[in-house]
Protein backbone atom coordinates (compact mmCIF):
# COMPACT_ATOMS: atom_id res chain seq x y z
CA UNK A 1 0.00 0.00 0.00
CA UNK A 2 1.16 3.43 -1.49
CA UNK A 3 1.20 5.80 1.82
CA UNK A 4 0.60 9.31 0.88
CA UNK A 5 0.82 11.32 4.22
CA UNK A 6 -0.34 14.81 2.73
CA UNK A 7 -3.45 13.57 1.51
CA UNK A 8 -4.46 11.14 4.83
CA UNK A 9 -4.13 14.49 7.02
CA UNK A 10 -6.06 16.98 4.98
CA UNK A 11 -8.54 14.37 4.76
CA UNK A 12 -8.44 13.39 8.66
CA UNK A 13 -7.35 16.56 10.10
CA UNK A 14 -8.50 19.54 7.09
CA UNK A 15 -6.93 23.02 8.21
CA UNK A 16 -9.19 25.46 9.70
CA UNK A 17 -9.75 28.78 7.58
CA UNK A 18 -7.63 31.72 8.84
CA UNK A 19 -5.02 32.03 11.42
CA UNK A 20 -4.90 31.43 14.85
CA UNK A 21 -5.46 34.72 16.59
CA UNK A 22 -8.34 35.54 14.04
CA UNK A 23 -9.76 32.75 15.81
CA UNK A 24 -9.69 33.79 18.78
CA UNK A 25 -10.56 37.07 18.21
CA UNK A 26 -13.75 36.72 16.31
CA UNK A 27 -15.52 34.54 18.95
CA UNK A 28 -14.38 36.80 21.88
CA UNK A 29 -16.07 40.26 19.96
CA UNK A 30 -19.01 37.90 19.37
CA UNK A 31 -19.07 36.40 23.61
CA UNK A 32 -18.58 40.06 24.87
CA UNK A 33 -21.34 41.46 22.85
CA UNK A 34 -23.30 38.56 24.84
CA UNK A 35 -22.04 39.64 27.77
CA UNK A 36 -23.03 43.19 27.96
CA UNK A 37 -26.60 41.61 26.93
CA UNK A 38 -26.50 39.19 29.68
CA UNK A 39 -24.51 41.58 32.34
CA UNK A 40 -26.37 45.46 31.72
CA UNK A 41 -29.32 45.67 34.37
CA UNK A 42 -28.90 42.25 35.83
CA UNK A 43 -30.14 43.05 38.66
CA UNK A 44 -33.48 44.00 37.25
CA UNK A 45 -35.96 43.05 38.14
CA UNK A 46 -35.25 43.30 42.15
CA UNK A 47 -37.44 40.80 42.86
CA UNK A 48 -37.59 36.79 42.89
CA UNK A 49 -38.15 35.89 39.65
CA UNK A 50 -39.94 32.10 39.20
CA UNK A 51 -38.10 29.18 40.70
CA UNK A 52 -35.28 31.79 41.70
CA UNK A 53 -36.94 31.39 45.21
CA UNK A 54 -35.52 27.89 45.58
CA UNK A 55 -32.11 27.61 43.83
CA UNK A 56 -30.69 30.95 45.08
CA UNK A 57 -31.69 30.06 49.08
CA UNK A 58 -30.07 26.51 48.85
CA UNK A 59 -27.35 28.11 47.16
CA UNK A 60 -27.09 30.37 50.14
CA UNK A 61 -27.19 27.35 52.68
CA UNK A 62 -24.76 25.89 50.69
CA UNK A 63 -22.06 28.15 51.11
CA UNK A 64 -22.98 28.95 55.02
CA UNK A 65 -23.84 25.32 56.22
CA UNK A 66 -22.51 23.03 53.07
CA UNK A 67 -25.76 21.40 52.47
CA UNK A 68 -28.88 22.57 51.68
CA UNK A 69 -31.28 23.25 55.05
CA UNK A 70 -34.88 24.55 55.35
CA UNK A 71 -35.93 28.07 55.81
CA UNK A 72 -38.54 30.25 57.46
CA UNK A 73 -42.49 29.92 55.86
CA UNK A 74 -43.67 28.31 52.92
CA UNK A 75 -45.33 29.33 49.82
CA UNK A 76 -48.24 30.73 51.23
CA UNK A 77 -46.56 32.20 53.29
CA UNK A 78 -42.60 33.19 52.17
CA UNK A 79 -40.90 35.16 55.13
CA UNK A 80 -37.45 33.96 54.30
CA UNK A 81 -38.29 35.79 50.36
CA UNK A 82 -39.62 39.01 52.07
CA UNK A 83 -36.86 38.71 54.42
CA UNK A 84 -34.19 38.43 51.77
CA UNK A 85 -35.40 41.06 50.08
CA UNK A 86 -35.39 43.75 52.79
CA UNK A 87 -31.88 42.83 53.38
CA UNK A 88 -32.33 40.28 56.44
CA UNK A 89 -30.94 37.22 56.50
CA UNK A 90 -32.26 35.80 59.40
CA UNK A 91 -34.09 32.80 57.11
CA UNK A 92 -33.31 29.77 58.60
CA UNK A 93 -35.35 27.55 60.78
CA UNK A 94 -33.43 27.09 64.00
CA UNK A 95 -33.09 22.90 65.37
CA UNK A 96 -31.76 21.34 68.24
CA UNK A 97 -30.31 19.10 65.82
CA UNK A 98 -29.08 20.06 62.63
CA UNK A 99 -29.97 16.82 60.99
CA UNK A 100 -33.75 17.83 62.29
CA UNK A 101 -33.39 20.78 59.64
CA UNK A 102 -32.33 18.84 55.98
CA UNK A 103 -33.99 20.16 53.44
CA UNK A 104 -35.17 17.75 50.55
CA UNK A 105 -34.31 18.79 47.22
CA UNK A 106 -34.64 17.46 43.92
CA UNK A 107 -31.65 18.06 42.28
CA UNK A 108 -27.99 17.77 42.59
CA UNK A 109 -25.95 20.07 43.68
CA UNK A 110 -23.24 21.60 41.66
CA UNK A 111 -25.79 24.15 39.86
CA UNK A 112 -26.25 25.56 43.47
CA UNK A 113 -23.03 25.68 44.40
CA UNK A 114 -21.97 27.98 41.09
CA UNK A 115 -25.11 30.43 42.15
CA UNK A 116 -23.55 30.20 45.68
CA UNK A 117 -20.33 32.10 44.34
CA UNK A 118 -22.02 35.03 43.25
CA UNK A 119 -23.71 35.33 46.04
CA UNK A 120 -20.60 35.15 47.76
CA UNK A 121 -18.51 37.33 45.69
CA UNK A 122 -21.65 40.04 45.48
CA UNK A 123 -23.73 39.80 48.19
CA UNK A 124 -27.33 38.26 48.54
CA UNK A 125 -28.98 40.10 46.21
CA UNK A 126 -30.74 39.66 42.35
CA UNK A 127 -27.42 40.36 40.91
CA UNK A 128 -25.26 38.24 43.31
CA UNK A 129 -27.51 35.30 42.87
CA UNK A 130 -27.71 35.93 38.93
CA UNK A 131 -24.65 36.59 38.55
CA UNK A 132 -23.16 33.11 37.63
CA UNK A 133 -26.05 32.14 35.23
CA UNK A 134 -24.83 35.16 33.48
CA UNK A 135 -21.25 34.32 33.22
CA UNK A 136 -21.64 30.64 32.12
CA UNK A 137 -23.86 32.34 29.73
CA UNK A 138 -21.43 34.69 28.21
CA UNK A 139 -18.81 32.05 28.20
CA UNK A 140 -21.45 29.21 26.22
CA UNK A 141 -21.44 31.82 23.22
CA UNK A 142 -17.55 31.96 23.58
CA UNK A 143 -17.43 27.71 23.41
CA UNK A 144 -20.40 27.60 20.74
CA UNK A 145 -18.51 29.95 18.34
CA UNK A 146 -15.13 27.48 19.04
CA UNK A 147 -17.21 24.40 18.01
CA UNK A 148 -18.78 25.68 15.74
CA UNK A 149 -15.21 27.07 14.26
CA UNK A 150 -13.73 23.79 14.53
CA UNK A 151 -16.46 21.78 13.15
CA UNK A 152 -17.20 23.54 10.04
CA UNK A 153 -13.16 24.66 9.74
CA UNK A 154 -14.42 28.21 9.31
CA UNK A 155 -13.90 31.36 11.42
CA UNK A 156 -17.20 33.43 9.71
CA UNK A 157 -19.23 30.28 10.68
CA UNK A 158 -17.97 30.13 13.80
CA UNK A 159 -18.63 33.53 15.09
CA UNK A 160 -22.38 33.07 13.18
CA UNK A 161 -22.57 30.23 15.40
CA UNK A 162 -21.55 32.88 18.73
CA UNK A 163 -23.87 35.47 17.43
CA UNK A 164 -26.87 33.02 16.83
CA UNK A 165 -26.88 31.92 20.05
CA UNK A 166 -26.75 35.25 22.02
CA UNK A 167 -29.09 36.64 20.00
CA UNK A 168 -31.44 33.58 21.65
CA UNK A 169 -34.49 35.11 23.65
CA UNK A 170 -34.15 31.63 26.00
CA UNK A 171 -30.63 31.59 26.13
CA UNK A 172 -30.74 35.06 27.27
CA UNK A 173 -33.41 34.73 30.17
CA UNK A 174 -31.46 31.67 31.59
CA UNK A 175 -28.70 33.70 31.23
CA UNK A 176 -30.46 36.38 33.53
CA UNK A 177 -32.09 34.18 36.04
CA UNK A 178 -31.01 31.72 38.94
CA UNK A 179 -32.36 29.01 37.52
CA UNK A 180 -30.27 25.48 36.91
CA UNK A 181 -30.94 25.12 33.50
CA UNK A 182 -28.27 27.05 31.67
CA UNK A 183 -25.90 25.53 33.74
CA UNK A 184 -26.52 22.31 32.73
CA UNK A 185 -26.85 23.38 29.24
CA UNK A 186 -23.28 25.17 29.33
CA UNK A 187 -21.54 21.60 30.85
CA UNK A 188 -22.95 19.79 27.77
CA UNK A 189 -21.79 22.17 25.63
CA UNK A 190 -18.46 22.20 27.23
CA UNK A 191 -18.56 18.41 26.91
CA UNK A 192 -20.02 18.20 23.47
CA UNK A 193 -16.69 21.07 22.80
CA UNK A 194 -13.65 18.27 24.33
CA UNK A 195 -15.14 15.67 22.37
CA UNK A 196 -15.03 17.77 19.36
CA UNK A 197 -11.36 18.87 20.38
CA UNK A 198 -10.48 14.78 21.31
CA UNK A 199 -11.96 13.79 17.93
CA UNK A 200 -9.15 16.25 16.27
CA UNK A 201 -6.71 15.32 18.76
CA UNK A 202 -7.26 11.40 18.18
CA UNK A 203 -7.05 11.57 14.45
CA UNK A 204 -3.67 13.75 14.81
CA UNK A 205 -2.18 11.25 16.56
CA UNK A 206 -3.15 8.83 14.08
CA UNK A 207 -1.79 10.67 11.10
CA UNK A 208 2.13 10.92 12.92
CA UNK A 209 1.99 7.80 13.71
CA UNK A 210 0.83 6.72 10.06
CA UNK A 211 3.68 8.96 8.79
CA UNK A 212 6.46 7.02 11.48
CA UNK A 213 5.63 3.41 12.27
CA UNK A 214 5.28 0.84 10.71
CA UNK A 215 1.70 -0.38 9.81
CA UNK A 216 -0.60 -3.42 11.97
CA UNK A 217 -3.83 -4.36 11.40
CA UNK A 218 -5.41 -2.78 14.77
CA UNK A 219 -3.02 0.58 14.62
CA UNK A 220 -1.62 2.44 17.81
CA UNK A 221 -2.67 2.85 21.12
CA UNK A 222 -3.54 6.66 21.68
CA UNK A 223 -2.17 6.93 24.83
CA UNK A 224 -3.55 9.31 27.40
CA UNK A 225 -6.43 11.64 26.00
CA UNK A 226 -6.83 14.91 27.96
CA UNK A 227 -9.75 16.34 26.18
CA UNK A 228 -11.76 13.44 26.37
CA UNK A 229 -11.15 13.25 30.02
CA UNK A 230 -12.19 16.59 30.50
CA UNK A 231 -14.85 15.81 28.18
CA UNK A 232 -15.83 12.56 30.96
CA UNK A 233 -15.36 15.94 33.78
CA UNK A 234 -17.94 17.92 31.98
CA UNK A 235 -20.60 15.97 31.35
CA UNK A 236 -20.18 14.49 34.62
CA UNK A 237 -20.89 18.39 36.13
CA UNK A 238 -24.29 18.63 33.84
CA UNK A 239 -25.61 15.07 35.57
CA UNK A 240 -24.28 17.01 38.78
CA UNK A 241 -26.10 19.77 37.73
CA UNK A 242 -29.21 17.46 36.76
CA UNK A 243 -29.86 14.22 36.21
CA UNK A 244 -31.16 14.60 32.88
CA UNK A 245 -27.99 15.01 31.55
CA UNK A 246 -27.30 11.43 31.92
CA UNK A 247 -29.20 11.41 28.74
CA UNK A 248 -26.39 13.61 26.89
CA UNK A 249 -23.04 11.80 28.71
CA UNK A 250 -24.32 8.09 27.93
CA UNK A 251 -25.25 9.48 23.44
CA UNK A 252 -21.82 11.38 23.71
CA UNK A 253 -20.07 8.63 24.74
CA UNK A 254 -21.26 5.80 22.23
CA UNK A 255 -20.48 8.86 19.74
CA UNK A 256 -16.72 9.21 20.40
CA UNK A 257 -16.26 5.37 20.27
CA UNK A 258 -17.73 5.35 17.09
CA UNK A 259 -15.32 8.31 15.84
CA UNK A 260 -12.29 6.03 17.26
CA UNK A 261 -13.60 3.45 14.74
CA UNK A 262 -14.01 5.54 11.97
CA UNK A 263 -10.92 7.39 12.62
CA UNK A 264 -9.20 4.31 12.29
CA UNK A 265 -10.92 2.68 9.61
CA UNK A 266 -10.18 5.79 7.52
CA UNK A 267 -6.08 5.56 8.25
CA UNK A 268 -7.11 2.30 5.85
CA UNK A 269 -6.69 -0.21 9.08
CA UNK A 270 -7.27 -3.91 8.18
CA UNK A 271 -8.89 -4.48 11.86
CA UNK A 272 -10.27 -0.94 12.75
CA UNK A 273 -12.99 -1.89 14.97
CA UNK A 274 -11.05 -4.62 16.90
CA UNK A 275 -8.17 -1.97 17.42
CA UNK A 276 -11.20 0.47 18.66
CA UNK A 277 -12.18 -2.15 20.84
CA UNK A 278 -8.84 -2.89 22.54
CA UNK A 279 -7.17 0.05 22.59
CA UNK A 280 -9.85 2.71 22.56
CA UNK A 281 -12.79 1.20 24.57
CA UNK A 282 -10.89 0.52 27.79
CA UNK A 283 -9.17 4.45 28.05
CA UNK A 284 -13.07 5.77 26.61
CA UNK A 285 -14.90 3.74 29.21
CA UNK A 286 -12.49 4.96 31.79
CA UNK A 287 -13.18 8.91 30.25
CA UNK A 288 -16.86 8.58 30.42
CA UNK A 289 -18.02 6.63 32.85
CA UNK A 290 -15.30 6.73 35.82
CA UNK A 291 -14.46 9.98 35.62
CA UNK A 292 -18.08 11.31 35.09
CA UNK A 293 -19.11 9.44 38.09
CA UNK A 294 -16.11 10.93 40.58
CA UNK A 295 -17.10 14.05 39.45
CA UNK A 296 -20.82 13.83 40.14
CA UNK A 297 -19.90 11.86 43.84
CA UNK A 298 -17.90 15.00 44.12
CA UNK A 299 -20.57 17.82 43.84
CA UNK A 300 -22.04 16.49 47.07
CA UNK A 301 -18.88 16.59 49.39
CA UNK A 302 -20.85 18.84 51.39
CA UNK A 303 -23.65 16.47 51.92
CA UNK A 304 -20.82 13.72 53.06
CA UNK A 305 -19.15 16.20 55.19
CA UNK A 306 -22.08 17.71 57.69
CA UNK A 307 -24.40 15.88 59.15
CA UNK A 308 -27.19 17.48 58.50
CA UNK A 309 -27.81 16.66 55.11
CA UNK A 310 -31.34 15.27 54.38
CA UNK A 311 -31.33 11.35 55.19
CA UNK A 312 -27.40 11.92 56.32
CA UNK A 313 -27.72 9.27 58.65
CA UNK A 314 -30.33 7.10 57.38
CA UNK A 315 -28.06 3.77 56.71
CA UNK A 316 -27.11 3.66 60.45
CA UNK A 317 -30.91 3.86 61.25
CA UNK A 318 -31.98 1.44 59.53
CA UNK A 319 -28.96 -1.16 60.61
CA UNK A 320 -28.55 -0.93 64.11
CA UNK A 321 -25.42 -2.18 65.74
CA UNK A 322 -24.24 -2.62 62.23
CA UNK A 323 -20.46 -3.38 62.01
CA UNK A 324 -20.03 -1.87 58.75
CA UNK A 325 -17.95 1.05 58.44
CA UNK A 326 -19.04 4.82 58.54
CA UNK A 327 -18.15 5.10 55.03
CA UNK A 328 -20.14 2.49 53.93
CA UNK A 329 -23.31 3.76 55.93
CA UNK A 330 -22.85 7.38 54.00
CA UNK A 331 -22.76 5.50 50.76
CA UNK A 332 -25.61 3.52 51.64
CA UNK A 333 -27.86 6.73 52.80
CA UNK A 334 -26.45 8.77 50.10
CA UNK A 335 -28.14 5.45 47.32
CA UNK A 336 -31.41 6.21 49.35
CA UNK A 337 -31.30 9.89 49.18
CA UNK A 338 -30.97 9.62 45.11
CA UNK A 339 -33.54 6.47 44.95
CA UNK A 340 -35.97 9.47 46.86
CA UNK A 341 -34.94 11.63 44.18
CA UNK A 342 -35.63 9.55 41.43
CA UNK A 343 -39.00 8.83 43.08
CA UNK A 344 -40.05 12.51 43.64
CA UNK A 345 -39.65 13.09 39.89
CA UNK A 346 -41.47 10.55 38.12
CA UNK A 347 -44.46 11.50 40.84
CA UNK A 348 -44.23 15.21 39.59
CA UNK A 349 -47.73 15.92 38.11
CA UNK A 350 -48.80 19.34 39.57
CA UNK A 351 -50.57 21.28 37.16
CA UNK A 352 -48.84 24.97 36.16
CA UNK A 353 -50.65 27.68 33.94
CA UNK A 354 -47.17 27.45 32.16
CA UNK A 355 -46.60 23.59 32.08
CA UNK A 356 -46.02 22.28 28.54
CA UNK A 357 -45.26 19.00 26.39
CA UNK A 358 -42.22 18.51 24.42
CA UNK A 359 -43.85 18.34 21.17
CA UNK A 360 -44.86 21.78 21.64
CA UNK A 361 -41.50 23.28 22.76
CA UNK A 362 -39.47 23.32 18.99
CA UNK A 363 -42.62 25.55 17.97
CA UNK A 364 -42.89 27.80 20.98
CA UNK A 365 -46.04 27.19 21.92
CA UNK A 366 -46.23 27.89 25.46
CA UNK A 367 -43.62 29.89 26.77
CA UNK A 368 -42.98 30.61 30.78
CA UNK A 369 -43.71 33.83 32.63
CA UNK A 370 -41.14 34.19 34.99
CA UNK A 371 -42.54 37.50 36.02
CA UNK A 372 -45.09 40.01 35.79
CA UNK A 373 -45.92 42.41 38.33
CA UNK A 374 -49.47 43.58 38.93
CA UNK A 375 -48.91 46.99 40.90
CA UNK A 376 -46.65 48.93 38.38
CA UNK A 377 -48.53 52.90 38.40
CA UNK A 378 -49.48 54.29 35.55
CA UNK A 379 -46.62 56.54 35.73
CA UNK A 380 -44.13 54.13 35.19
CA UNK A 381 -44.84 53.82 31.94
CA UNK A 382 -47.13 57.33 30.63
CA UNK A 383 -49.92 54.69 30.19
CA UNK A 384 -52.78 53.46 32.25
CA UNK A 385 -51.52 49.99 32.13
CA UNK A 386 -47.57 49.14 32.16
CA UNK A 387 -45.96 46.02 32.45
CA UNK A 388 -42.68 44.38 33.45
CA UNK A 389 -41.81 40.89 31.80
CA UNK A 390 -39.27 38.48 31.73
CA UNK A 391 -40.83 35.84 29.20
CA UNK A 392 -39.18 32.98 28.95
CA UNK A 393 -39.20 32.05 24.96
CA UNK A 394 -36.83 31.69 22.32
CA UNK A 395 -36.21 34.14 19.32
CA UNK A 396 -39.17 32.35 16.98
CA UNK A 397 -37.08 33.47 13.75
CA UNK A 398 -34.07 31.32 15.46
CA UNK A 399 -36.14 28.27 16.12
CA UNK A 400 -37.99 28.09 13.50
CA UNK A 401 -35.13 28.44 10.99
CA UNK A 402 -34.04 25.93 13.00
CA UNK A 403 -36.57 23.22 12.28
CA UNK A 404 -36.16 23.63 9.18
CA UNK A 405 -32.04 23.44 9.38
CA UNK A 406 -33.24 20.05 11.24
CA UNK A 407 -34.71 18.43 8.76
CA UNK A 408 -32.27 19.58 6.25
CA UNK A 409 -29.48 17.97 8.44
CA UNK A 410 -31.16 14.98 8.44
CA UNK A 411 -31.35 14.57 4.70
CA UNK A 412 -27.36 15.63 4.50
CA UNK A 413 -27.24 13.07 7.00
CA UNK A 414 -28.82 10.20 4.95
CA UNK A 415 -27.56 11.19 1.91
CA UNK A 416 -23.50 11.54 2.90
CA UNK A 417 -23.35 9.95 6.51
CA UNK A 418 -21.57 13.52 7.26
CA UNK A 419 -20.33 12.89 11.03
CA UNK A 420 -21.02 16.65 11.43
CA UNK A 421 -24.66 16.63 10.87
CA UNK A 422 -24.67 12.54 12.61
CA UNK A 423 -23.41 14.52 16.09
CA UNK A 424 -25.83 17.60 15.72
CA UNK A 425 -28.81 15.12 15.29
CA UNK A 426 -27.66 12.76 18.15
CA UNK A 427 -27.14 15.81 20.37
CA UNK A 428 -30.77 17.20 19.90
CA UNK A 429 -31.94 13.63 20.02
CA UNK A 430 -30.67 13.20 23.20
CA UNK A 431 -31.86 16.87 25.12
CA UNK A 432 -35.47 16.48 23.41
CA UNK A 433 -36.94 12.82 22.86
CA UNK A 434 -36.30 11.33 26.44
CA UNK A 435 -38.75 13.96 27.33
CA UNK A 436 -41.42 12.52 24.92
CA UNK A 437 -41.05 9.08 27.45
CA UNK A 438 -41.90 11.36 30.52
CA UNK A 439 -44.98 13.02 29.00
CA UNK A 440 -46.48 9.63 28.06
CA UNK A 441 -45.30 7.48 31.07
CA UNK A 442 -45.67 9.77 33.88
CA UNK A 443 -47.39 12.84 32.48
CA UNK A 444 -44.95 14.57 34.07
CA UNK A 445 -44.70 18.74 34.90
CA UNK A 446 -42.72 20.14 32.30
CA UNK A 447 -41.41 23.64 30.75
CA UNK A 448 -40.15 24.91 27.55
CA UNK A 449 -37.18 25.71 29.51
CA UNK A 450 -36.18 22.35 29.69
CA UNK A 451 -35.20 22.59 26.23
CA UNK A 452 -32.48 25.12 26.34
CA UNK A 453 -30.02 22.70 26.62
CA UNK A 454 -30.32 21.38 22.70
CA UNK A 455 -30.34 25.34 21.86
CA UNK A 456 -26.91 25.15 21.08
CA UNK A 457 -27.51 22.07 18.90
CA UNK A 458 -29.91 23.80 17.03
CA UNK A 459 -27.76 26.44 16.46
CA UNK A 460 -25.27 24.51 15.25
CA UNK A 461 -27.73 22.94 12.42
CA UNK A 462 -28.22 26.26 11.43
CA UNK A 463 -24.56 26.62 10.77
CA UNK A 464 -23.89 23.78 9.10
CA UNK A 465 -26.78 24.53 6.97
CA UNK A 466 -25.72 27.75 6.62
CA UNK A 467 -21.99 26.39 5.52
CA UNK A 468 -23.95 24.39 2.66
CA UNK A 469 -25.61 27.59 1.06
CA UNK A 470 -21.91 29.22 1.38
CA UNK A 471 -20.58 26.43 -0.51
CA UNK A 472 -17.06 25.74 -0.90
CA UNK A 473 -14.23 28.19 -1.13
CA UNK A 474 -13.69 27.28 -4.48
CA UNK A 475 -17.44 27.64 -5.98
CA UNK A 476 -18.42 29.82 -8.01
CA UNK A 477 -19.16 34.24 -7.36
CA UNK A 478 -22.58 34.13 -7.91
CA UNK A 479 -23.15 30.66 -5.64
CA UNK A 480 -20.99 32.26 -2.89
CA UNK A 481 -22.66 35.55 -3.28
CA UNK A 482 -26.49 33.97 -3.50
CA UNK A 483 -25.09 31.96 -0.19
CA UNK A 484 -24.08 34.88 1.60
CA UNK A 485 -26.87 36.86 0.85
CA UNK A 486 -29.26 34.21 2.53
CA UNK A 487 -27.20 33.45 5.81
CA UNK A 488 -26.52 37.15 6.20
CA UNK A 489 -30.76 37.77 5.41
CA UNK A 490 -31.31 35.23 8.29
CA UNK A 491 -28.68 36.74 10.78
CA UNK A 492 -30.62 40.26 10.40
CA UNK A 493 -34.09 38.76 10.74
CA UNK A 494 -33.03 36.81 14.12
CA UNK A 495 -31.36 40.35 15.38
CA UNK A 496 -34.39 42.27 14.76
CA UNK A 497 -36.39 39.66 15.95
CA UNK A 498 -34.66 39.33 19.13
CA UNK A 499 -35.22 43.34 19.30
CA UNK A 500 -38.70 43.32 19.22
CA UNK A 501 -38.96 41.00 21.90
CA UNK A 502 -36.01 42.17 24.74
CA UNK A 503 -38.27 44.77 26.79
CA UNK A 504 -40.31 41.06 27.76
CA UNK A 505 -37.05 39.07 27.96
CA UNK A 506 -35.67 41.83 30.11
CA UNK A 507 -38.15 43.46 32.45
CA UNK A 508 -38.19 46.78 30.60
CA UNK A 509 -41.09 48.63 31.49
CA UNK A 510 -42.87 49.10 29.04
CA UNK A 511 -47.13 49.93 28.38
CA UNK A 512 -49.17 46.76 28.50
CA UNK A 513 -50.17 47.68 24.76
CA UNK A 514 -46.61 46.72 23.72
CA UNK A 515 -46.36 43.91 25.89
CA UNK A 516 -49.53 42.51 24.05
CA UNK A 517 -48.19 43.51 21.00
CA UNK A 518 -45.58 41.18 21.37
CA UNK A 519 -46.71 38.08 21.79
CA UNK A 520 -46.50 36.22 18.90
CA UNK A 521 -49.78 33.60 19.45
CA UNK A 522 -52.83 33.20 21.36
CA UNK A 523 -51.08 30.29 23.53
CA UNK A 524 -48.56 33.00 24.72
CA UNK A 525 -51.69 35.17 26.38
CA UNK A 526 -52.50 32.26 28.63
CA UNK A 527 -49.89 33.33 31.53
CA UNK A 528 -50.75 36.77 30.61
CA UNK A 529 -52.31 39.23 33.04
CA UNK A 530 -56.00 39.70 32.39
Amino acid sequence: MVRNWGVLAQRLVPPIQGTALLGWAGPLLVALFGGILRFVRLGEPRAIVFDETYYMKDAYSLITYGVERTMLGDAENPISDRRIMAGDLDIFRRCQEAADCASFVAHPPLGKWMIGVGEWLFGMNPFGWRFAAAVVGTLSILIMARVARRMTRSTLLGCLGGLLLALDGLHLVLSRTALLDIFLMFWVLAGFACLVADRDWARGRLVSWYETSPMSPYGPRLGLRPWRLAAGACLGAACAVKWSGIFFLIAFAVMSLVWDAGARRAVGLREPYRGALAYDVPGGLAAMALVPAATFTASWSGWFASAGGWGRNWGRATSPGSPLFFVVDSVRSWVHYQMQVLGYHSGLHEYHQNMSEPWEWPLLIRPVLFHYPSDLPPSACGADKCSQAVLGVGTPALWYAAVLALVGLIAWYVATRDWRAGATLLAVAAGWLPWFYYAVHDNRTMYLFYMIPVVPFMVLALVLMAGLALGRENAAPARRATGAAAVGALALVVLINFWWLAPVLTAETITQAEWWARMLMRSWMTAAPK
